[in-house]
């Protein structure tokens, strides 16, 4: 996988994509007309309203960029997703933690209790690379570190 990309599930594909056709569309006719019911007002030096309007397109403009990027450079991945639930060495199985490999654009579609992990960070490439549950060793950023996965299933 190339840097510039990320894997999306389906669901995360086609629920950014609908984001940014409301916003490329219905986004930007709405903040076209704040701007201007807030121009009308007259003084633009200190009309809040216009101020607040013209940051708010700028915070939009920055989000279809954004998404129109990601939706050029996706990698759709088909099929489910597997959650592995694990523990650091040391900690009681009570302690335990749910990954899911993939983007932050997929946490709308994920339970509160699940991290995501990124597909190149050394958590992602070890837990991709694994073939079940079992012990498992991993560099991190501060050495190796030892975990034990409990289970893998799909979401």
């Amino acid at each position: 996988m190339n840097m510039s990309e990320q894997q999306l599930s389906r669901d995360a594909y086609e629920r950014l994509k609908a984001e940014y056709e409301d916003l490329s569309t219905r986004g930007r006719i709405e903040v076209a007309e704040e701007i201007e019911l807030a121009r009308a007002e007259g003084d633009l030096k200190e009309n809040a309203g216009y101020h607040a309007a013209k940051d708010k397109q700028g915070h939009m403009e920055g989000r279809i960029r954004q998404l129109e990027h990601l939706l050029e450079t996706a990698v759709v991945v088909e099929g489910a997703r597997q959650v592995f639930t694990m523990i650091y060495e040391g900690d009681d199985a009570d302690m335990a933690e749910r990954f899911v490999i993939g983007s932050q654009e997929e946490r709308d579609g994920l339970p509160a209790d699940i991290t995501i992990v990124g597909p190149g960070s050394p958590l992602g490439d070890a837990l991709a690379n694994t073939s079940g549950p079992g012990p498992l060793e991993y560099e991190g950023p501060n050495g190796t570190l030892k975990v034990e996965i409990l289970s893998i299933e799909d979401l």
